[in-house]
């Protein structure tokens, strides 16, 4: 049966246009990951079952479950599925999928669609319709403006967060019996970053973790629907006791290279992290920058911090100057740095390479001088996540001014530049191996922002010193070169 409703699922998926699966935030599971989905479930003793599937689309993800309870895999008495679908022009498809079960199961079921987010705030505050011991959910993703409706109704059952998605898996949470289990797709830009800490608090202060599935490709999830948002699957447990947690990744949605390892919590949630990023570590292996006995320094610690690149150029548009003349002053962007290497300024990158000094513009400039720098954006399967370079004050002759664009973060000594050697340490240390395979495990998104880098660890300012010290005497060091620097560090 399953697979008439991914025939279904293909069906409605083609003939729904592109701006009206963006205004709904639906993006329906394909079969073999709602099989996947299902499958993490495990039979807990429940002599009932009470399954949420809220953003039920043609229910591919309902469908999945009952089947693994018509094949015994869950057993139960009697399942009950409350189906939440907003999409009024797929409830019949949605009927159809759940109906052809009632003569296997002992199945009830209803398809309510009502708005979701209003109803389980009714539920919770009233405690009507509570209790579930089971969801399965592939949310939609849709970002909440801050003094939206959303916002205000999540507030009063003390949710705090930014897209529909962790809403919904945050109010699922809520109305989950103790030990009530609940698998989740979602995009990984909730474990890290400070938008999402209260939802973090919200789900690891209620739920265990128990599994985490990471897809290797952006593209393979969703394929059908172009989404290049990065995915991942996770299996949380309502009160559990945490424990370990289980890891999988596949490079799509075959799950033919399946790899599965178990990890302590402590390297899923760093017990001394105030953030509580997320991290999803790939291999049984400690990364290089956790066993470094010399990698302990916050940026407080080496006296310097990083800030988002002052200039913003379209609120300064009419102070920009496409190469360099009298008054302005040298304006930097990524397209100006590959490697080590500066070129500015740079024709025909259409961006302009110069911003007028005067008084609108005073307060967005730096004083010339060494700064680190890491681009903010990286494309949607780079190879590097964490792209650092040295701004070289040489460059740019007599200029006392700099203007650093906001696709850059800085690395600054308030607001001043940095000595030579520590700059260059920071971006020797910024670009080995080690520091971007840690990025990648707490950030599924492309960009980097400061709050990123602040939260990271650093060799101490000596440390930093001393790779700057290194990098000056070898060129333009290769990648081994650079990361095996990272494994002589000293604390």
């Amino acid at each position: 049966m399953l697979a008439a409703v991914e025939q279904t699922r293909l069906r409605v998926s083609k003939s729904t246009d592109a701006k009206r699966k963006s205004q709904l935030g639906q993006f329906l599971t394909p079969a073999r990951t709602a099989q996947f989905m299902a499958g993490l479930f495990s039979s807990k003793g429940n002599l009932d079952c009470r399954l949420l599937d809220a953003g039920a689309g043609v229910g591919s993800l309902s469908s999945a479950f009952l089947e693994r309870c018509i094949a015994g895999e869950l057993s139960f008495s009697k399942v009950e599925v409350t189906a939440f679908e907003l999409d009024n022009f797929i409830h019949e498809e949605l009927n159809g999928s759940l109906s052809g079960y009632k003569n296997k199961l002992p199945l009830v079921y209803e398809i309510l669609g009502d708005d979701f987010i209003e109803q389980a705030v009714n539920r919770i505050q009233f405690d009507f319709g509570n209790g579930f011991t089971h969801a399965i959910l592939n949310p939609p993703y849709k970002k909440i403006s801050s003094n939206s409706r959303y916002r205000l109704l999540l507030r009063q059952v003390g949710i705090e967060t930014v897209n529909l998605y962790s809403a919904f898996v945050a109010l699922a949470l809520a109305m989950m019996e103790p030990d009530g289990q609940i698998v989740a797709i979602m995009p990984r830009s909730f474990c890290n970053g400070p938008y999402y800490r209260p939802f973090r608090d919200f789900i690891l202060e209620r739920a265990a973790i128990r599994r985490i599935h990471l897809f290797g490709s952006r593209s393979k999830a969703f394929k059908d629907d172009d989404v290049l948002q990065e995915n991942i699957i996770m299996l949380l447990e309502r009160d559990g006791r945490q424990g370990d947690v289980v890891v999988t990744t596949s490079t799509d949605d075959s799950y033919a290279d399946l790899v599965t390892h178990t990890h302590p919590f402590n390297r899923i949630v760093f017990p001394d992290d105030p953030e509580r990023f997320i991290h999803v570590p790939v291999s049984i292996e400690c990364n290089v920058i956790e066993l470094s006995s010399a990698i302990h320094s916050s940026l407080d610690d080496v006296g310097i911090k990083v800030s988002t690149g002052p200039v913003v150029d379209f609120r300064l548009k009419e102070h920009l100057r496409d190469m360099p003349e009298s008054g302005a002053v040298p304006l930097l962007y990524p397209a100006h740095f590959a490697g080590q290497n500066i070129e500015w300024p740079k024709p025909g990158i259409k961006k302009p390479n110069a911003i007028l000094r005067n008084v609108e513009t005073e307060k967005w400039l730096y004083p010339n001088g060494f700064y680190c720098v890491v681009r903010r954006f990286s494309s949607k399967e780079e190879k590097r996540r964490i792209v650092a370079s040295v701004v070289q004050p040489e460059t740019f002759g007599n200029a006392q001014m700099l203007g650093l664009e906001n696709h850059l973060n800085v690395y600054h000594e308030n607001k001043h530049g940095l000595p030579e050697a520590l700059a260059r340490g920071l971006a020797i240390y910024l670009n080995t191996t080690g520091v971007d395979e840690n990025f990648r495990r707490s950030s599924g998104h492309t960009q980097v922002n400061a709050t990123d880098l602040k939260m990271m660890k650093y060799p101490s300012r000596k440390a930093l010193i001393a790779l700057g010290e290194w990098a000056k005497c070898c060129g333009e060091p290769t990648q081994d070169m650079i990361d095996e620097q990272l494994d002589n560090l000293s604390a």
